[in-house]
């Protein structure tokens, strides 16, 4: 069964720069988790979006759509960035999602209803 693995962070947060020695170590625990869900066959898809507030919103009402610069959910958190995984059940979609290295972060994991396949 497929699970979309939502990330949500606070954006406020202190974001370590590229450019800081600490941003390796940083990137080594996601790619490690990367490598883990590939090896283990549960990888389809993922990717870190850009920040909320370079999102567009269509909000549709009646068949009439307003476009609004910005994410439509006003919160403290934001979508992150997703995981499209396989897994057997829910069980072991909620153990791959609590293994990412995270330390401040909510993470939904919601299974998918129905992906038209190519």
């Amino acid at each position: 069964m497929e699970y979309m693995l939502f990330l949500g962070e606070a954006e406020a947060r202190e974001r370590i720069a590229p450019t800081d020695p600490a941003f390796g170590e940083y990137m080594a625990g996601w790619m490690a988790y990367n490598q883990k869900l590939i090896d283990g066959g549960h990888w389809i898809s993922g990717a870190q979006l850009q920040p909320a507030g370079t999102a567009t919103t269509i909000k549709r009402v009646d068949s009439v759509d307003t476009i609004i610069d910005g994410p439509f959910a006003e919160t403290k958190e934001q979508l992150g960035g997703y995981y499209l995984i396989e897994a057997k059940d829910l069980d072991e979609a909620l153990a791959l999602a609590s293994a990412m290295p995270f330390t401040d972060a909510s993470i939904e994991v919601r299974p998918v209803a129905y992906r038209p396949q190519p």
